[in-house]
């Protein structure tokens, strides 16, 4: 077992270890917790949308041009997609599970974990690529990535197989052979890829790292090893064809909304309120990357004081210029940063091995214990560093527990569970590391964190049922569809999961629209309208000459606008102001009077 934990280098035990920690914390929750707002639906949506136009150059979310990320993510869910349908025989597009769009994340954020220690072996030795592994496999951002179908967990996988060759080029620039091709290509390809999944973005770590490292060092001369002129070739040859395609189908449109808009508008504002100050990250960091950001807040000092050393210099130069630009950017989500995560997990384990093996050292030489006592100052910053970290546990323990008495009203045993061991994970990973004692860490770190993961994510996040709005009025919908081809108009609850669950077809507006929508088909017509536009909705429905009529009320957590939200699901009832029947005046009854003959 201490081969385990201390390999000289790794073996294909090691990687199926890794592999199998990654699926037992992805898994779980990964076919029950419904579509996420927004980001997700609006992925799965357009991909389902190629699917049914057969249109796999534009990518569109209902009659909307989604001119924001290429279509590489589009291409590998649709890829996934048709294999589930060929496997269970369903071919619409329509009743495949979001499950199905979520593969090509799962797929990627496992790849990432391994790649992850592959990249720390090559810069760090084998023992620190296996740990920053392990750290990625349990940590926080990236369980909720795999169950995501979104660009983010493909696109972290692309990023540290790229860094990992460039970092391994880098550090044997002094070397009279070149590097192997097999580096080369990983390099061009990844970068490829990575430019398909999200456009520009995989440049910030690899162009921000060549550029920082280039003025660092004064010395360029080593990129010849990545032979630019054939690489820059195969990712054209990646690229152009479908760039060209979308420029040619949207008359170029496509780079200007995704250029000038989506990319360079999150420069100066916080698109849909995802806005921060500088310095989110550094907040947000201590939950994303939970259980491993102990290693990596305790590692700083450590990482400050070794910059000049080769594979530490690589490290830096591949977190912050990427993690400054972000923290400048003024939109904000904390995912943004996860490209620099596999990074951080390699300073935080090489930083664990050197003080482990330093006081491996002080116990066999007194002399060496001595000159090695920490300063007032590092003690100070390490308590802090233990304090924050441990406030995070807390507050994680208590938002597993909560989370449910909150959205819920109830108590529910895996919240407990879960909060428990978020506590044990993080006081166990605090003593364990200042013991020193590797494996016991690892054992640790593993087992807890995952298990974690496990009871959050795949046990009482798929319990909320408050806040999956979506599932329940999609449910409603089906048992109350009035004809096969009754359609939803919306209003006031407008999220791209309730299109996705309900259908392509799906009107999302304003009350008037929703009250149009009745009007014109009133016999086979659903409205969904929230409480604040209900009066609109039935001024503009008596307009028409309807009323409404109630199927069933609504309540639940919109997560996404962070508010209750109560909704009723209507169809159009009996029209108002209708006249009433005449009664023939020869037969009113004896004992009533005859209406009277109207006056000329």
């Amino acid at each position: 077992m201490n081969d385990t934990f201390r390999p000289a280098v790794l073996r294909p035990m090691h990687y199926v270890i890794l592999a199998l920690l990654a699926l037992a914390t992805f898994l779980p929750g990964f076919t029950t917790i419904p579509p996420f707002d927004r980001d997700e639906s609006r992925f799965a949506q357009a991909t389902r949308q190629m699917l049914e136009t057969h249109d796999f150059v534009s990518i569109r979310f209902q009659d909307e041009a989604r001119n924001k990320k290429p279509v590489g993510i589009h291409w590998l869910q649709s890829a996934t997609v048709t294999a589930v349908q060929a496997v269970t025989g369903d071919h619409d597009p329509e009743t495949t599970p979001i499950w199905a769009y979520r593969l090509p994340s799962l797929i990627g954020a496992v790849t990432a974990v391994l790649l992850t220690a592959w990249a720390g072996q090559l810069l760090f030795g084998a023992t620190a690529g296996f740990g920053a592994g392990l750290l990625m496999a349990v940590s926080v951002l990236l369980s909720v990535e795999a169950r995501m179908a979104k660009t983010d967990a493909v696109l972290l996988a692309t990023v540290v197989a790229a860094m990992g060759a460039l970092g391994r080029i880098y550090l044997d620039r002094r070397k009279p052979l070149p590097p192997t091709w097999g580096l080369t290509l990983t390099f061009w390809v990844a970068l490829g890829v990575g430019i398909l999944i999200k456009g520009p973005v995989i440049l910030l770590p690899v162009l921000g790292s060549i550029v920082t490292l280039g003025f660092a060092d004064r010395d360029w001369s080593w990129l010849k090893g990545l032979r630019p002129v054939p690489g820059l070739a195969i990712v054209l040859a990646m690229v152009l064809p479908w760039a060209i395609a979308i420029a040619v189908a949207t008359k170029g449109q496509f780079f200007a909304d995704a250029i000038g808009h989506e990319f360079l508008g999150k420069v100066n504002s916080g698109q849909e309120k995802h806005a921060g100050p500088p310095g989110y990250y550094l907040i947000t960091f201590w939950l994303s990357f939970w259980p491993g950001s102990l290693l990596v807040g305790l590692g700083a000092a450590w990482a400050w004081r070794r910059r000049h050393d080769d594979a530490v210099r690589f490290c830096l130069a591949w977190i912050v210029p990427t993690w400054l630009i972000f923290e400048a950017v003024a939109t904000k989500l904390p995912h943004y940063v996860l490209p620099t995560f596999p990074a951080l997990a390699f300073l935080g384990m090489a930083a664990l091995l050197s003080r482990i093996d330093a006081k491996a050292a002080a116990g066999r030489s007194s002399t060496q214990g001595t000159l090695n006592q920490p300063t007032t100052a590092g003690r100070i910053g390490r308590w802090a560093v233990v304090f924050v970290y441990l406030v995070i546990t807390v507050a994680l323990a208590i938002l597993g527990a909560g989370a449910p008495l909150r959205l819920e009203g109830t108590n529910l045993p895996a919240g407990f569970v879960a909060g428990a061991l978020a506590l044990a994970t993080g006081i166990a990973f605090v003593v364990l590391e200042r013991i020193g004692c590797l494996k016991r860490l690892t054992l640790a770190v593993a087992a807890g964190g995952a298990l974690s993961m496990i009871t959050i994510l795949g046990l009482v996040m798929p319990s909320l049922k408050a806040m999956w709005l979506s599932p329940t009025i999609a449910q409603a919908v089906a048992d109350h569809r009035l004809c096969p081809t009754t359609v939803l108009a919306a209003s006031g609850y407008t999220e791209p999961s309730m299109v996705f669950l309900v259908g392509t077809k799906t009107k999302l507006g304003e009350p008037d629209m929703v009250a149009n929508h009745l009007a014109d088909d009133p016999g086979c017509g659903l409205a969904l309208v929230r409480d604040k536009e209900e009066p609109a909705f039935a001024a503009q429905l008596a307009a028409r000459g309807l009323s409404p009529e109630l199927i069933k009320h609504f309540r639940g957590f919109n997560y996404s606008r962070g508010s209750w939200a109560n909704l009723a699901l209507y169809r159009a009832g009996a029209p108002v102001n209708a006249p009433a029947p005449q009664t023939p005046a020869d037969q009113v009854p004896a004992d009533q009077p005859k209406p009277a003959t109207p006056q000329p």
